[in-house]
């Protein structure tokens, strides 16, 4: 999908409501998947260990770690949106953050964004909040959904 282009807080507020994307598919590979592991220090056998998996998991095979599908949500974000006009935005946290279906190896994961409000909180910093949807490709249940709270300074 292409990248919407957004102009400013005022190009922002005016997407409030509206759901950009799906974003192009993110391959959730074994390697990825291991090396979230290593970061993060999560060895259990559903995420590492494919036999184990293959032969004691209800999934049948091994499945991304929860995390691992909200860590992509800021790089699905910049592929869906590039945002003009502000001078930086920082991440304020995440709120209603659920897992409702796994993300199994050699899926290919997609997302769509929804700008839930803008919020002026005075001297050029604004709040945002953004839904994200995560979810396998092709599947009618999703992975991951959260908002994400996002703070932005706008140019002067």
């Amino acid at each position: 999908m292409a990248v919407r282009v957004v102009d400013g807080v005022q190009g922002l507020r005016e997407l409030v409501g509206e759901t950009i994307g799906p974003s192009d598919p993110i391959e959730i590979t074994q390697q990825r998947i291991d090396a979230y592991a290593d970061v993060c220090g999560d060895y259990q056998w559903i995420h590492t260990d494919p036999e184990r998996a293959a032969d004691q998991s209800p999934f049948g095979k091994t499945i991304a770690h929860g995390n691992l599908t909200l860590s992509l949500v800021e790089g699905i974000r910049l592929t869906l949106l590039e945002q003009r006009g502000v001078k930086m935005g920082i991440n304020y946290g995440f709120e209603k953050i659920r897992y409702p279906a796994p993300v199994p190896v050699d899926s290919k994961l997609i997302g769509t964004v929804e700008i839930a409000s803008v919020e002026d909180l005075g001297g050029g910093w604004w709040h945002v909040v953004s839904r994200f949807d995560l979810r396998v490709e092709g599947a009618e249940k999703p992975s991951c959904v959260a908002e994400s709270v996002t703070r932005l300074l706008a140019d002067e």
